[in-house]
């Protein structure tokens, strides 16, 4: 009977561990799928003129974006942050280097694409430069 109970009690375990581990990947296949919006919404609002800036056009465009990067920082989605840092394999992807006297050695000069962890894992590393 206690041997039936610990067999019980081990695959009640075992599934909840994996029922989390499904949950944690479709969770974050939505984050894959959401990033390239939260992009495309930053080079947008990038892109437009210091004059239109006060555009209400412009002002809703920047308030929804605000909306969805607190939903997502709530959902447990945070950005790497990568200028000025070093160089992290974990974290960057480098895809270029350059030699420049301003930055040490190892120190992410630009970030190309900004990269997103969830919880404690990468969703998608930031695409860097790195200085030599």
């Amino acid at each position: 009977m206690k041997r039936q109970m610990a067999e019980f009690d081990n695959f009640r375990k075992r599934t909840e561990k994996e029922k989390s581990q499904m949950f944690e990947t479709g969770a974050k296949s939505i984050i894959e799928k959401v990033l390239p919006v939260i992009d495309n919404f930053e080079r947008g609002l990038a892109a437009v003129p210091e004059e239109e800036k006060e555009n209400p056009f412009v002002d809703g465009m920047e308030k929804i974006y605000r909306q969805m990067m607190t939903v997502l920082e709530e959902a447990g989605v945070k950005p790497i942050v990568a200028e000025g840092k070093e160089f992290d394999p974990n974290l960057h992807n480098a895809v270029m280097h350059i030699d420049d006297e301003n930055f040490g050695e190892n120190i992410v000069a630009e970030e190309f694409q900004k990269g997103y962890t969830y919880r404690d894992s990468v969703v998608r590393h930031s695409m860097v430069k790195v200085a030599n």
